[in-house]
């Protein structure tokens, strides 16, 4: 019987039988360095000379014929019985064959040889092998056999038309290697292979040969880079003009060729090297003029060079300007409705000082139209007309193309949904600097015709104002106002104007016309001034009125201060008598001070008290008032009463009230400052006498019951 712990699945054996029992790591104790120190090296050569050396068959010596036969029949039926299963592999076909060739029977190895090219006669490697067995035992004219068949078959492989070259040129066969070389051209090769015919002709110092194959290579490769091999052929046989011929044949064909870009540059270079700085300059800027953009930098790079090396200040300038125009170019082909690129590009032809091709460039600028007819589109386009008139006037100084400049671009504005007074204003101003006051005046009429704006008005007016045609600034400020009837600006300016010629009947009139108004920009600069012209007139009573008027319309804070501050300034309403003495009219100033007085505090009181009546929720503005009133009473000295203004000042009370967020949900506490005026303090007095008593009553009712 087995032991009960016993595992049928581990072959009746117990767990504890089958754990692998690992050996207890060493623990080292002492750490110290050992005396002697054993290199890596000293460990590898130890293992080294300790391996064991390795098995090799032994060496078969063979003395007679019959067991050389025999030795040849085993080895020939190894090899047989090998290619039999792996026919496709040319290893062992090779290895066949050099065995062959080593037993020195070489109709055999051709032999195998042979029938490996009819399994794949495709691998040019079998072809290579086997013309080097032929051509190693000196066989030449099989080896010619074999290289012969093998570019027949495979024309495309050029390592055999160069072994096959290689050969009879090794054998001093020239004629025989150039008739292959021929037969090769036939096939149309790349470019390696005509440079090697041409390699081989110079060889044999055929110069005229190779130019021949030169000709005949480009035809086949009509390629920038095989044109300039044949320059640079003919620059090494020192032939210039035949090389200088060359290139430009090659820039006739290949002038829009993707690559020109190196044909060019090699031109240059090329007339550079024959001091011919002229030429070469000539071909960089032909070039430059033909190729793309896009395609040019080296061409530029190696022009800014060139100019550097060999031109004068002018000509290094030049081409720097190009490379910059070259770089502009390029920008406003991919967006030409970049305007800011314009301008940079307008300023670069600007400080060359070439007329004809800073107009090009504006004309060019201007003709990026924006596609849609908003303004925002055209803020930026407008500055190219304004700087293109600005340049003719100044710079170009023909004054017709500016006049025409400018007609052209009124023209060009869509004014029925939006216009440029700057425009107009330009257009006029120049018109006045050339003298043509009717000119300016024709363009002003048009623009308040078709468009009219603020700073044209005000622009036109001010010209007719030097001009000294009151009569047309009437006019003009009469059409102002009717375009814009709101314009607080233009009835006082209109108002100012007849005010500084002394009409203050038409100025008042103005100003009446004005306030009447249903509707007004800003109102209280138009009362403001209207109650600054009466009062410059000397008219009080008239301004206490249109105070009145004013407060009608609105009891602003400010309004009633400025009143107040009017009625205690207003101390020349009555000058008195001039012949009066000195402490007579000392003692009127003194009484028309206090009626001043009076009637500022009487404009307090009538403030405070609609304040605490119509609009008791202002406080704040309450407070202001009193605040203004107690500095005034301050202000006029023994004459002012401050007491009056204190016993009305307010208690400041800080509170807190909650606020809210935007969702309707409380946002916690903020403190914020009330005012308790002494009215209000009495009211609430009561209120808790009220309350009291109420509350007592009820409690006597209670207790009755």
């Amino acid at each position: 019987m087995g032991s009960k712990d016993a595992d049928p699945s581990l072959g009746y054996l117990t767990r504890k039988d089958t754990e692998v029992k690992l050996p207890r790591p060493t623990r080292v104790k002492n750490k110290t360095p050992a005396p002697i120190q054993i290199t890596a090296e000293q460990i590898l050569r130890e293992a080294r000379e300790r391996q064991e050396a390795e098995i090799r068959p032994p060496k078969q010596k063979i003395t007679d014929s019959t067991e050389l036969a025999d030795y040849r029949l085993r080895k020939r039926k190894e090899f047989e019985d090998l290619i039999r299963r792996v026919r496709w592999n040319t290893g062992v076909w090779i290895k066949y064959a050099k065995w062959e060739e080593s037993q020195k029977d070489f109709n055999r190895a051709r032999s195998v040889w042979e029938r490996a090219l009819e399994v794949d006669y495709r691998n040019h490697t079998l072809w290579l092998k086997y013309a080097e067995v032929e051509m190693k035992n000196k066989f030449i004219n099989h080896a010619r056999n074999v290289w012969d068949r093998a570019v027949t078959l495979l024309p495309r492989v050029d390592q055999l038309w160069y072994k096959y070259i290689h050969m009879e040129e090794m054998l001093g066969n020239v004629a025989g290697a150039r008739q292959i070389f021929e037969r090769w051209m036939h096939w149309m090769p790349d470019q390696q292979g005509w440079l090697s015919y041409i390699k081989f002709e110079l060889r044999y110092n055929e110069v005229e040969r190779g130019r021949q194959i030169y000709e005949r290579f480009v035809q086949c490769h009509p390629k920038v880079s095989t044109w300039i091999k044949y320059a640079k052929f003919e620059m090494k046989m020192g032939e210039v003009d035949r090389a200088r011929n060359v290139y430009e044949r090659a820039v006739e064909k290949l002038a829009d060729d993707e690559e020109a870009e190196q044909l060019f540059v090699a031109f240059a270079e090329f007339e550079e090297r024959c001091k011919e700085t002229e030429r070469a300059r000539c071909i960089y800027k032909f070039a430059l003029d033909h190729i793309p953009k896009g395609r040019a930098e080296d061409l530029y790079r190696k022009f800014v060079a060139f100019e550097k090396q060999y031109g004068d200040r002018e000509g290094i300038e030049d081409a720097i300007v190009g490379k910059r125009r070259f770089q502009y170019e390029d920008e406003v082909g991919k967006n030409p409705m970049n305007y800011d690129i314009w301008f940079d590009y307008i300023r670069l032809e600007e400080s060359v000082g070439n007329k004809a091709r800073v107009r090009e460039v504006y004309e060019r600028a201007i003709a990026n139209v924006p596609p849609a007819e908003e303004k925002r589109y055209w803020q930026r386009y407008i500055y190219l007309w304004i700087n293109y008139a600005l340049y003719e006037e100044l710079d170009a100084g023909d004054m017709e193309r500016t006049r025409d400049v400018y007609h052209e671009c009124l023209k060009l504005i869509p004014h029925k949904k939006f216009s440029f007074a700057k425009i107009w204003l330009l257009a006029a101003q120049f018109e006045i600097r050339q003298l043509n006051l009717n000119g300016a005046r024709q363009i002003l009429g048009n623009a308040i015709g078709k468009a009219p704006k603020d700073k044209i008005f005000k622009k036109y007016i001010e010209i007719e104002l030097h001009l000294g045609n009151i009569d047309r600034c009437r006019k003009l400020y009469e059409k102002y106002l009717e375009w814009s009837p709101e314009n607080c600006y233009a009835w006082s300016k209109y108002a100012e104007l007849e005010k500084s010629l002394d009409e203050n009947e038409r100025a008042r009139a103005i100003f009446e016309l004005a306030i009447a108004q249903p509707a007004l920009d800003m109102p209280e600069l138009l009362w403001k001034a209207y109650i600054d012209f009466e009062i410059s007139q000397g008219e009080y009573e008239r301004t206490r009125a249109l105070y009145e008027r004013l407060l009608d319309r609105t009891k602003h804070l400010k309004v009633w201060i400025s009143y107040a501050k009017f009625e205690g300034s207003a101390t020349g309403e009555d000058g008195g008598n001039p012949d009066m003495l000195e402490d007579d009219f000392q003692e009127h100033l003194y009484e028309q001070k206090k009626q001043c007085i009076q009637r500022a505090r009487r404009v307090f009181e009538k403030a405070i008290n609609y304040y605490r009546t119509s609009a008791p929720e202002l406080k704040e503005e309450r407070a202001m008032l009193l605040e203004e009133w107690l500095n005034m009473e301050s202000s006029f000295g023994e004459l002012g009463d401050v007491s009056l203004v204190q016993a009305k000042l307010p208690k400041k009370l800080k509170k807190r009230r909650q606020t809210q967020s935007d969702d309707g949900l409380s946002a916690g506490y903020e403190e914020y400052i009330d005012y308790l005026f002494p009215e209000e303090s009495q009211t609430t007095n009561l209120k808790i006498l009220e309350a009291a008593y109420k509350w007592k009553k009820q409690k006597i009712v209670s207790d009755d019951e």
